[in-house]
């Protein structure tokens, strides 16, 4: 466990069991040996996983309340980030990861088994397909995605599956003034209104990094998203 790990966590006001810190170290330490034969991550050092993975994923508390969040997914998840810390930090959660990419699935669900964490689940196939079913449509609280993607198509992507009154929250960096703009018709065309974006840095660095908030104020048109590749390739826009 890391000393500088904790002080980064309490500056976001949270505190961690020393199971829970077990749980990211061994976390880190399967990222880092699934690594060697897959690509998952550029960044293997202790302090920045914990920096720029784990305290990354978690700073989301500075943009919404968890404790009034139950269901989550992670569209685009990767290496499972946010969504295994925030089910590590948060285990009241219930999470689905969701990748196109099957070797990552095994990766997940191997964290999962190992860290034996209950009430998350993972899904492999692309966000567009996903969104069609009913069992997943506007079925979650939150969506959260760290996929880096411009925000109007990843608002096609990520809104379909957030219930009404809900939130997706997509975490960005560097200056994002143009592409809130660019997306504003996406965003709500697709149901949603964006909410001043939450700007910080990450404690105990120089790292800015900002969260677009985006509440459902009403059901997405049954035409989003379109089939796969589109929102991608010509995201909508005004």
């Amino acid at each position: 466990m890391s000393k500088k790990f904790e002080q980064q966590l309490a500056e976001l006001g949270i505190t961690l069991t020393q199971t829970q810190f077990n749980q990211f170290d061994k976390y880190y330490e399967m990222l880092v040996e699934w690594n060697k034969v897959m690509n998952l991550t550029g960044i293997t050092e202790y302090e920045e996983v914990n920096e720029k993975h784990f305290v990354d994923s978690l700073a989301l508390v500075k943009a919404l309340d968890i404790s009034k969040v139950q269901t989550v997914i992670d569209i685009g998840t990767g290496a499972g980030f946010p969504g295994i810390p925030l089910k590590i930090a948060f285990p009241h959660l219930k999470i689905t990861l969701l990748d196109s990419l099957n070797k990552r699935i095994r990766f997940l669900d191997s964290v999962i088994e190992e860290l034996n964490l209950t009430d998350i689940h993972t899904i492999h196939g692309r966000a567009e397909d996903f969104a069609r079913q009913a069992d997943y449509r506007e079925q979650f609280d939150l969506c959260v995605s760290r996929a880096v993607a411009n925000l109007s198509t990843l608002s096609e992507y990520c809104l379909p599956y957030v219930k009404v009154g809900g939130f997706f929250v997509s975490y960005k960096s560097g200056d994002i003034v143009d592409e809130l703009s660019a997306a504003k018709t996406a965003v709500h065309v697709l149901g949603g209104t964006q909410n001043k974006p939450v700007v910080f840095q990450l404690p105990g660095s120089d790292i800015s990094r900002s969260f677009v908030k985006i509440k459902k104020i009403k059901p997405t048109g049954k035409k989003f998203p379109r089939k796969a590749g589109l929102p991608s390739k010509e995201p909508i826009h005004g």
